[in-house]
């Protein structure tokens, strides 16, 4: 289940995005769903990098030059104005104060806060094929590897912002556990609560974490742990498919084989077969099966992550 924490967890996110007027054109980007809603659940630490480093407001726009791996910051009228060493040096700078973030949501389509498809042009001015990354965001995400990123606009897809935040619940969880002191007991218990969260993401690398763990002496935590949490990250990056819901659902619905009567069994089946043909979204079993386990408790299933892995309200499970 979600565990809420002492404090909110932190999320960085560009400005704009919070209603900053910051843009090369003194305008902003407001997300309602960032400043409205998940504000309410996390403690958001804005960041213009352009401003940061001495552009003005409002001021002319920079673009990408060059090729996808030795990108340009120019300005779009005079590209003898090149901010690349500012951004990339701001970046870094950041990605080292900034070590207690949980996640970061980037300004989609920015030179210097896009994460993919920002437009790279050649010299004749035309946009190229294929598209990079924003100059201030990939120096920060360089030297945070594990961190959950996402950009505003894929946000606006229920999947990929379900993905998200079971990615920013997982890193805030993995924070508190290091404050705690990594111990063997600890990792194993950490992995033990994502088991069904995994097998929804990636049920291959479930196995394989597992099997790390499980070749895991005494003393090996502090070594094993760190390249544990990389692998688990990376495997949480696939997003959970209509199947991968199904299966785990049905896994765990045999929790409750013994306990609940034909009639329950019935109705919870049949809602999980809805749900794999789209009939109905996740919500629906999803709240007969913690109705169930209300009545009939199970000590395992009751410390599983993926009963609820983000703030309850935020209804992330409704639309998917």
């Amino acid at each position: 289940m979600y565990q809420a924490l002492s404090t909110k967890p932190k999320i960085g996110i560009s400005a704009c995005l919070l209603g900053a007027e910051v843009r090369f054109n003194a305008g902003h980007k407001e997300s309602r769903w960032c400043s409205r809603v998940l504000s309410e659940h996390f403690d958001f630490v804005p960041v213009c990098p352009e401003v940061a480093i001495g552009l003005g407001i409002p001021r002319e726009p920079i673009r990408l030059i060059g090729d996808k791996d030795h990108t340009q910051a120019v300005g779009t009228v005079h590209p003898d104005i090149n901010v690349t060493e500012p951004l990339a040096e701001y970046g870094a700078r950041m990605a080292g104060e900034l070590t207690d973030l949980c996640g970061y949501i980037f300004m989609q389509k920015s030179p210097s806060c896009g994460l993919e498809r920002v437009k790279i042009y050649r010299d004749n001015g035309a946009p190229q094929r294929e598209g990079g990354r924003g100059i201030y965001a990939q120096a920060f995400c360089e030297r945070h590897p594990n961190l959950p990123v996402e950009e505003e606009g894929r946000l606006c897809d229920p999947v990929l912002r379900e993905n998200f935040l079971v990615r920013v619940g997982a890193y805030a969880q993995w924070q508190a556990l290091l404050q705690a002191g990594l111990t063997r007991r600890s990792l194993m218990e950490y992995h033990s609560r994502f088991k069904y969260q995994l097998m929804a993401n990636n049920p291959l690398q479930y196995k394989v974490l597992g099997k790390m763990l499980g070749s895991m002496g005494r003393g090996d935590a502090e070594e094993v742990g760190p390249r544990y949490f990389g692998e688990l990250m990376t495997a949480l990056k696939r997003c959970a498919t209509r199947g991968t819901h199904t299966n785990v659902l049905l896994h765990i619905s045999g929790y409750l084989k013994q306990a609940i009567d034909a009639q329950d069994k019935q109705e919870l089946q049949q809602l999980i077969s809805q749900y794999r043909e789209g009939i109905v979204p996740l919500v629906v079993p999803m709240t007969l099966l913690k109705h169930l386990f209300r009545l009939h408790p199970d000590p395992y299933i009751a410390q599983q992550t993926y009963l609820q892995p983000h703030p309850e309200n935020l209804s992330l499970r409704n639309a998917i």
